[in-house]
């Protein structure tokens, strides 16, 4: 019986690389997102976030039940790149398991002008961001995502 054991064990060690190798890299697609974020003005990024999104993509902040569609997001990240034109999103860890892409970013910028009603008078930000990504057929169709803008904001406001 260890001998069975032992055998099942030395199998399934051969075989992860295989199933690993198997797995597609959805990491670059990924990519394409944090990309259109840190270049808001681009149409290029724009149109690359798009072919890397479903028509149908949608954007889950929080628990309200409202999705947010792919042309209201890249309205806002317009916006964004308006008052934040420094906006940087960098991609710090991105792990993929199955059709899910977790990626743990950091977001910087210094606004031009009152971000959520706070006026940090030339002062930057720096946030810790989270997003879950959906993957399927190649596109990107549902993120969830969660930004620390409560320290934005308290950074914005410090003396």
């Amino acid at each position: 019986m260890t001998k069975f054991r032992v055998i099942i064990a030395a199998l399934a060690l051969l075989l992860m690389p295989m199933t690993n190798a198997a797995m597609a890299d959805d990491k670059p697609l990924v990519q394409t997102f944090y990309d259109f974020l840190s270049n808001p003005a681009s149409d290029a990024h724009a149109d690359a976030f798009k072919s890397a999104t479903t028509a149908s993509w949608g954007s889950i902040g929080d628990y309200s039940g409202k999705i947010k569609t792919r042309d209201a997001f890249i309205g806002q990240v317009g916006g964004f790149g308006k008052l934040i034109p420094d906006l940087t999103w960098a991609v710090e860890e991105m792990i993929q398991a199955g059709d899910r892409v977790v990626v743990r970013s950091r977001a910087t910028g210094t606004p031009t002008g009152p971000l959520f009603g706070v006026d940090g008078k030339g002062k930057s930000f720096d946030i810790l961001t989270i997003d879950i990504h959906t993957i399927e057929d190649g596109k990107i169709t549902r993120t969830y995502h969660v930004e620390d803008w409560a320290g934005a904001l308290r950074q914005l406001s410090a003396k």
